[in-house]
């Protein structure tokens, strides 16, 4: 037991504080809440709604074309919903593992839950690393394939019609986000398509349900992006200052000039070929002078405190003592900005789909949102309009949740 702690009394650590005033905030708790619950919206979007059922069985012969559609590029084109499908498998597989090595190492387990979870991680990125490419040194890769899409809705129809003995288990809404059917275009919503259908016959429901995953994947992926490069410039600017600190404020202050969202438009109108992660890269390098401002002037608060100056005058190396000590205790602002960055991307995004500059290929609220203004029809615009609203509303709230939480000025 070191001097500084006392006999009887457990220790408490900051996030442990941090945790104990953020449950207190009722708001920010139910944000938090909502924004797990839309986590496992995403992961679980293809339990709920998708085209491919769950068990096809005719004369005798049986299939699961919903677990090998998970991974077919003609069912789910987007990289992005393939990180979410590989999540879906991986995560039962990885509770499972860890329920088993708990029972059977016991108290010793604790000792090695971090270093099972970060193998996970490491295998999980392997995986996905290794499906996303098309060719893998030339060669086409195995892991990355498609199959013929067959509309099996037709075929038990079909085979109904024939009497012949067929079984299906479907989702419980058994529409994909890109399948068309003109046939059915703008059908209001009803017992078939929950929220109605778009221009091409596209299900509303199945979209907003898999507009989760595009939402929180610009949100996370370019806020992790501007914050990693804001804290960089932020942290070299404020502990460095001189002609550094100068050099890189002005910078800063250049990128402060330009219109943010003029600037996302034309990085994104000189892109031909848009993909989700052009958005997520022009998103992230537009953004990062607020993160860059606010480590700054907390790197010229912290360093000339005592624990700086004892790390300096110990010898330990300069980018030691930038990111493995003065950064930490820094990063509480940073944390904040991350919270509402992941709604203002949200919105940026939605912005740039309802302008149509936007990936196709993906289910975006904000293409949904303008199909509605373009055809006049109120459910096209409700839906994603209040999707929209209720996901920058939640992380609001976290993110206000989480200042008090992190201001000791405002501990109860």
């Amino acid at each position: 037991m070191s001097a500084l702690e006392t006999p009887g009394v457990p220790r408490t650590s900051y996030y442990s504080i941090v945790w104990r005033e953020l449950k207190k905030d009722r708001l920010a708790l139910l944000g938090l809440w909502a924004v797990v619950g839309l986590v496992a919206a995403a992961v679980g979007a293809p339990l709920v709604s998708q085209d491919q059922p769950f068990l096809y069985v005719e004369t005798g012969h049986w299939s699961s074309p919903w677990l090998r559609g998970l991974f077919d590029r003609l069912v789910f084109e987007s990289a992005v919903d393939i990180f979410f499908n590989l999540l879906l498998v991986l995560a039962p597989t990885f509770a499972l593992l860890r329920f088993v090595l708990a029972r059977a190492l016991g108290k010793s387990f604790a000792a090695r839950q971090k270093r099972l979870a970060q193998g996970f991680g490491v295998a999980f990125v392997a995986l996905f690393l290794a499906v996303t490419p098309a060719t893998i040194g030339g060669a086409e890769n195995p892991l990355h394939y498609s199959h013929q899409v067959q509309n099996y809705r037709l075929q038990l129809a079909a085979a109904r019609a024939e009497h012949r003995v067929v079984y299906a288990i479907f989702p419980f809404h058994h529409y994909s986000y890109h399948e068309t059917n003109p046939a059915e275009s703008l059908v209001p919503p009803n017992g078939e398509h929950w929220l109605g259908t778009d221009t091409e016959g596209r299900d509303v429901f199945a979209r907003m349900l898999y507009g989760t995953r595009i939402s929180l994947s610009i949100g996370v992926v370019a806020v992790a992006l501007y914050v990693f490069i804001g804290v960089v410039i932020g942290a070299l600017a404020g502990y460095f200052g001189g002609w550094v600190d100068s050099a890189l404020s002005r910078l800063i202050e250049v990128m402060i000039c330009f219109p943010t969202f003029f600037l996302i438009l034309t990085l994104a109108a000189l892109i031909r070929e848009r993909s989700i992660f052009h958005v997520m890269f022009i998103i992230g390098i537009t953004s990062w002078t607020g993160v860059a401002r606010l480590v700054r002037a907390e790197f010229l608060k912290h360093k000339g405190l005592e624990y700086a100056q004892a790390a300096r005058a110990l010898g330990i190396p300069v980018r030691r003592i930038i990111f493995g000590h003065i950064l930490p205790n820094a990063s509480a602002p940073v944390l904040v900005s991350a919270t509402f960055g992941i709604a203002s991307a949200i919105l940026v995004e939605s912005s740039l789909s309802f302008l149509g500059i936007g990936d196709p290929t993906v289910a975006s609220w904000g293409e949904t949102l303008n199909a509605g203004r373009v055809d006049n029809r109120l459910w096209l615009i409700l839906a994603p309009g209040f999707a929209i609203f209720f996901v920058v509303t939640v992380f609001n709230l976290v993110g206000e949740g989480l200042r008090d939480a992190l201001d000791p000025k405002l501990r109860r």
